[in-house]
């Protein structure tokens, strides 16, 4: 499943879902590398990386593109805190971030970059079917 930038403005704000772990309905979600990631991961990985990194990279490469200026996990816990009602949105990482890169900024304007995509580093475990 690939993350599109779901709204972005003239100032370089782009705002999506970083990573997903169940859909709205509850469905687990597998990623294009066919990995799953279960909610108290996926919010374990979002604080470290908030907590040690707060900058993102241009297709995995180049860092310090942009800064994290937005950042929430939405667990079950979370919306239900808040009041959102089941089933209204997914369990998953929602990212803003401040292209500080020119060359980056228009590339997202012209929709040539188009998705968020988070690196990490993983202990693949098998999965009982």
């Amino acid at each position: 499943m690939e993350f599109s930038i779901a709204k972005s403005d003239e100032q370089g704000r782009v705002f999506g879902w970083a990573n997903v772990a169940f859909t709205a309905d509850g469905q687990q979600v597998e990623d294009l590398q066919k990995d799953l990631i279960d909610e108290a991961d996926l919010e374990e990985a979002a604080y470290k990386f908030m907590a040690e990194f707060q900058e993102a990279g241009e297709m995995h490469q180049r860092m310090g593109i942009a800064k994290v200026i937005e950042s929430m996990v939405f667990t079950k816990e979370k919306q239900q805190a808040l009041g959102i009602p089941e089933g209204t949105l997914p369990v998953g990482w929602w990212l803003g971030l401040q292209i500080t890169d020119e060359a980056v900024k228009k590339a997202v304007q012209e929709r040539r970059l188009v998705a968020f995509s988070i690196g990490g580093q993983a202990r693949r475990e098998a999965v009982a079917p």
